[in-house]
């Protein structure tokens, strides 16, 4: 058997990523930032709110007119009128006298606190009992308080937010710099493969790493598109990654990256003149016949054919990559949830093993239940939660053993 040449650590292929080209910046219009990742830092316009806010219904008053107020002895103020939402207030707030006024409302000046209105009796002549006394500022939110004119709000890098939109229509920005979204072509390779909608002949699969991959891109901001499938044929095999190339900024070539014989990847990738194959093989399982290349300004990521290996290692590193050309860190981490493992696993040393576990109640929290399956297997991943990391020096784990849960994510990225 052939040797894999270039084979890197985890370690070693995550600084690899770091040294990609980024892509440039666009502007977006807000509307349309969910997802994106900020191209740059954003400084507050302004104050935020710009004037004073009442944050509760009430009478807006002095607080030193409530001091010593009880049920037995209110404090008597004046009432001046009511101050409506979207309204300046119609005058300065004078001692002994108060305004009603709604959550929101623009405190008048002279005003430095909001009295709740069930603290309080509105009498026919116009007095507002106040039964209980107030601090300067309660209830009260001060200009500038949520956000002050030049502060840093949001900072690139950063993946965009309901909330982080929020915060950008509140002081009143319509457009945001964000890295471009990754141009991802797929293909599959293989002379067994036939689409998923085809009914496969005895001997053939169907093509599930097309669909597969996709839809990870997806959730990864990138804008994948499905290149085709092709045979094992190096001028087939060639002319749809020339299009790649041509097209995209990455290229996923499922199968053809182990060291078999008819694996034409590695031969295709060094068939153009600028290219770079970075590593030819990862040492992780699953997923050791993973081949990463430059060509030129662009990546290329020849993946394992099978579908458990494919998986794992996008999620491991292709991943990342389409998060550092967005302009995020590598090293941003999976969700993660303690468990406590179901039973003993063994690895063998000298690589990193990731193996699929789902999540189930138990009496001392959260138990990880190992789904042992070969990497053909998708079933494993349909069941599975999340993986589990054993390290490369490691003989395995054992029952009862506290372990991180590396989190699938759910459902569609945002931005897509």
């Amino acid at each position: 058997m052939k040797p894999f040449f270039q084979v890197k650590t985890p370690r070693e292929i995550l600084q690899l990523i770091r040294s990609l080209p980024r892509l440039p910046l666009e502007k977006v219009p807000l509307e349309e930032g969910l997802g994106r990742v900020l191209g740059e830092d954003v400084l507050s316009p302004e104050d935020l709110p710009h004037f004073p806010r009442a944050a509760m219904d009430g009478f807006a008053v002095r607080a030193r007119d409530t001091f010593g107020a009880s049920e037995a002895v209110p404090a008597l103020l004046t009432l001046k009128g009511e101050i409506l939402m979207g309204q300046n207030p119609p005058e300065e707030l004078s001692p002994g006298a108060c305004f009603k006024i709604s959550t929101g409302g623009m405190l008048p000046s002279g005003a430095d606190a909001v009295v709740m209105l069930e603290h309080t009796q509105t009498l026919s002549d116009g007095t507002v009992e106040i039964f209980k006394p107030v601090s300067p500022l309660d209830h009260v939110i001060e200009r500038g308080e949520d956000v002050q004119k030049g502060r840093r709000v949001l900072s690139a890098g950063q993946k965009l937010r309901p909330q982080d939109l929020g915060l950008l229509a509140a002081l009143g920005i319509k457009e945001i710099t964000v890295s471009r979204r990754p141009k991802t072509a797929i293909l599959s390779t293989g002379d067994e493969i036939v689409g998923p909608e085809e009914n496969p002949p005895p001997g053939f699969v169907r093509d599930v790493n097309s669909v597969t991959l996709k839809s990870l891109a997806l959730q990864g901001g990138a804008l994948p598109f499905f290149l085709g499938r092709t045979k094992d044929d190096f001028p087939a095999l060639k002319s749809l990654c020339q299009q790649g190339l041509k097209e995209a900024e990455v290229i996923l070539v499922s199968g053809g990256s182990s060291v078999g014989t008819r694996d034409l990847t590695l031969e295709v990738i060094r068939s153009f003149p600028e290219a770079k194959v970075l590593a030819h093989g990862i040492a992780v399982s699953p997923g050791k016949p993973t081949i990463l290349a430059r060509i030129g300004d662009k990546v290329l990521w020849g993946l394992p054919g099978h579908v458990v290996s494919a998986m794992i290692v996008f999620s491991l590193f292709v991943r990342p990559c389409l998060d550092h050309l967005q302009g995020m860190d590598v090293d941003r981490p999976f969700p993660k949830v303690k468990a406590f493992l179901s039973r003993n696993v063994a690895s063998a040393p000298g690589r990193e093993e990731y193996v699929r576990v789902f999540l189930q109640p138990a009496e001392k929290g959260w138990e990880a239940v190992p789904l042992l399956g070969k990497s053909g297997l998708i079933s494993t991943m349909v069941r599975a939660d999340g993986l589990i990391r054993i390290d490369q020096h490691c003989e395995g784990l054992e029952k009862g053993e506290e372990v991180e849960v590396w989190l699938f994510p759910e459902g569609p990225s945002p931005g897509v």
